[in-house]
């Protein structure tokens, strides 16, 4: 192909240039972590346009705004203004924008609502109030949920009814109906003539699907070459509308996906890695260019990213290389507790800025879920060093740590009118606003506490009952913490206020993340009441009450917030930092159970899942990486003692700062002595169900007496299950400590008996 003149190709090297000028026919460009994958999809269109394409013919489909927003302003520097006649955009607003023109054809207004996630759990609420289900049972945002995955799977509601294994899910999690809340939902979508955010894909297929002879053929013949940034993060029904625009007699076939499977992470998101693994069966002809050079990492960094994600089995072959410099091997640190796992990241890091001349803007702090951000805010306060948490609230910002919160500061202060008025009708107990409102007015108008007004003053209101039974609960709550340690008294207030209760509702992974925030705060209070170290002067006294536990947070949460000149130490989930890259990254809490998660450990494909967002941990990394982990950490209300991740053990120590050794503990261990604690001592699991034979149990279904395997500590039998559903456990395999506290939730046990 003629490229004299094209002066931005020399910036590429062969592999980039031959990915960016071979724009005829189906491309794939395997593009590894650092390797420059936005400046050949960003070239390849400047290219078509400068070999005379029409820059209109050109759809380029991205994940997010800003990905679209960066592509076409490069395109327009090499280009001109022609470039903003490309179809750049993410999927939903591409979709969106054609069915504004297009809708009218399959019964939608084409100036249709769109609904927000707010929006769709409200309508949804509505059903299930008018088909009085119990909400308890039939949460809107597992509902919500179901109804979004099943879209994203291409299932309609006449399509869910006659599925046998939906059906048969939702009869096994007593909640047989979702298929009517579905069929009802979609019906009152229409006839409001508003779509959600997966109805722009569902709607979209439908409207192409439907309508052959005009509209899709239409689009065909408009969008002749097709580009799809992230090809690993597409779901079922994004790869089906692409195959509808694509895939017909006499098509040209034009289509280029850029990607990389072993950055495939979020399948809990719908996105299925089959997409990209599947591909060339689609188009067979395909041609493959495997961007491999990595311009980000130096050489110990990347070799380590080799040495992990060859564990994996399913994958498309590839070897990222650099030819920067070996730089600085990867330092791990192993220590006692959570608390340490902190100080020991705050002080590696005084140490790089010292050493190495870095900003804090150069440091990452990565952690698997947004839980862990806790303790490493603490001591980046403690050190006065400034810090954001991206992609999320800080710690103590979060809705339900800030409503727990609320119910310690009334327990400990019932002056505190804020924290009443936040928590009165949380969970919902039938106090109104206009409730609220009567009961902020006659304290405004008689100089008293809202608190004394409910109190003291009688009030001619319809929640008098609701108003009563929260008084006697907060009492309660106060008569706890006159006798019992912080820990116990947040513990008792936790259950008792409803809070925990009505988290464990949601079971979508956001349901999850905040039921495991309010795990995280109790943890952190059990700590501070076990703290031996405090020093009497950080509270006035060596108290370990609710009050002086609130009182040493809000000497944290009183900080000012702001960073004005942008240096700060960012916090994030390895789910955020995708696409994004620090000089020094620290990936924390490598441990089993944790990272990996817990949930993924009886499912192969998933623990696969989990080592790819560990390969996009470490590949962030340009200079310095670190990886911690703890021996043991507060969960639930207890220290639990961890083995580090299996991911540790596949990082080959040539690339490593030192030669250590990861292992499993030896089968009779001597036990480490912590504090009043001893690690447990385990003898080999005798499980007698091989693991692709173990099928997790209904945590519902766990009942005293039985016999279970778990898939770590072995055989079992149930002691006793709670009204948490935390199961006490007594395990053969466990020799010192046979007796095991386990959240059903969140734990997998198989039924023998």
């Amino acid at each position: 192909m003629h490229e004299v003149g094209f002066s931005y190709l020399q910036e590429l090297n062969d592999e980039q240039r031959q990915a960016a000028t071979n724009i005829d026919g189906p491309v794939m460009v395997i593009a590894g972590p650092g390797s420059g994958k936005t400046r050949v999809l960003t070239y390849r269109i400047a290219h078509m346009i400068n070999q005379g394409i029409d820059p209109g013919s050109i759809l380029a489909l991205t994940f997010t705004n800003k990905a679209a927003r960066e592509m076409k302003d490069r395109i327009e520097k090499v280009v001109g203004n022609r470039a903003n006649r490309v179809w750049a955009g993410t999927f939903h607003s591409i979709f969106a924008r054609i069915l504004r023109v297009e809708a009218h054809r399959i019964g939608y207004p084409n100036d249709f609502t769109i609904y927000d996630t707010d929006d769709t759990k409200s309508v949804i609420s509505e059903i299930i109030t008018q088909m009085n289900l119990d909400k308890k049972v039939y949460s809107p945002g597992i509902v919500r949920g179901r109804i979004s995955a099943a879209k994203s799977n291409l299932i309609t509601p006449k399509a869910y009814v006659t599925n046998d294994e939906l059906m048969a899910y939702d009869r096994m999690n007593r909640r047989p109906l979702i298929h009517a809340i579905y069929e009802k939902y979609a019906a009152k979508c229409q006839r409001a003539g508003a779509m959600d955010f997966d109805d722009l894909l569902l709607q979209m297929f439908r409207l192409l699907y439907q309508n052959p002879d005009y509209t899709r053929e239409k689009y065909q013949r408009q969008f002749k070459y097709l580009l799809v940034d992230e090809f690993q993060d597409t779901n079922y029904l994004q790869y089906e509308i692409l195959k509808l625009l694509t895939v017909y007699p006499e098509s040209p076939r034009n289509i280029c996906i850029v990607g990389d499977d072993a950055q495939s992470i979020y399948s809990f998101r719908g996105a299925t890695i089959e997409n990209i693994l599947q591909f060339e069966n689609d188009f067979p002809e395909l041609r493959t260019f495997k961007l491999e050079q990595n311009y980000r990492s130096t050489h110990h960094i990347v070799e380590a990213a080799n040495d992990v994600i060859t564990h994996n089995k399913r994958q498309l072959q590839k070897k990222i290389w650099t030819d920067r410099n070996e730089g600085n091997k990867i330092k791990i640190i192993k220590t006692v507790t959570e608390t340490e796992e902190g100080k020991r990241v705050a002080d590696t890091i005084i140490e790089q800025k010292n050493r190495h001349n870095l900003h804090n803007r150069d440091f990452a702090i990565l952690y698997r879920t947004n839980g862990q951000s806790r303790i490493f805010e603490e001591q980046l306060r403690r050190y006065n060093i400034p810090y954001r948490v991206y992609g999320g609230l800080s710690f103590y910002s979060r809705k339900e740590v800030k409503d727990l919160i609320a119910y310690l500061r009334l327990t400990v202060n019932d002056k505190d009118d804020e924290a009443l008025k936040r928590i009165i009708n949380y969970p919902r107990r039938g106090i109104g606003e206009s409730t609220i409102e009567q009961i902020a007015q006659v304290a405004d108008d008689n100089d008293m506490s809202m608190w004394e007004v409910l109190t003291r003053v009688e009030l001619n209101v319809r929640a008098k009952k609701s108003l009563g039974e929260f008084i006697d609960l907060i009492r309660a709550f106060k008569a706890k913490a006159t006798k019992a340690n912080a820990y116990e008294t947040a513990d008792y207030i936790a259950r008792n206020s409803g809070v925990i209760a009505l988290l464990k509702e949601d079971k979508s992974p956001e349901g999850l993340g905040r039921l495991e925030n309010i795990t995280s705060l109790l943890d952190g209070i059990q700590e501070f009441v076990q703290d031996d170290e405090l020093e009497a002067g950080e509270t006035g006294s060596t108290d370990r009450s609710l009050s002086a536990f609130l009182q040493t947070i809000s000497l944290m949460t009183d900080a000012d917030e702001k960073v004005e000149d942008q240096d700060y130490v960012t916090l994030m989930s390895v789910h955020s930092a995708k696409g994004l890259e620090f000089k020094s990254v620290f990936v924390v809490g490598l441990e089993e159970n944790l990272f990996p998660s817990y949930l993924s450990l009886s499912d192969g494909s998933q623990v696969d899942e989990e080592r790819r967002l560990f390969y996009v941990a470490i590949t962030r990394a340009e200079e310095f990486l670190c990886l911690t982990y703890a021996n043991s950490r507060y969960q639930y209300g207890q220290v639990r003692y961890n083995d580090p991740s299996r991911f540790l053990e596949e990082i080959s120590n040539r690339n490593l700062d030192s030669v250590i050794s990861i292992t499993k503990k030896p089968e009779f261990p001597e036990p480490k002595i912590l504090g009043n604690f001893r690690t447990p001592t385990l003898k080999q699991p005798s499980v007698s169900v091989k693991p692709e034979d173990f099928v997790a149990a209904d945590p519902y279904s766990i009942k005293p007496g039985m016999t279970v395997i778990h898939l770590k500590f072995g055989q079992g039998k149930v002691v006793s299950v709670d009204e948490r559903l935390v199961a006490t456990i007594l395990f053969d395999s466990i020799i010192d400590s046979p007796e095991k506290r386990i959240m059903l939730q969140f734990a997998k046990l198989h039924i023998v008996e």
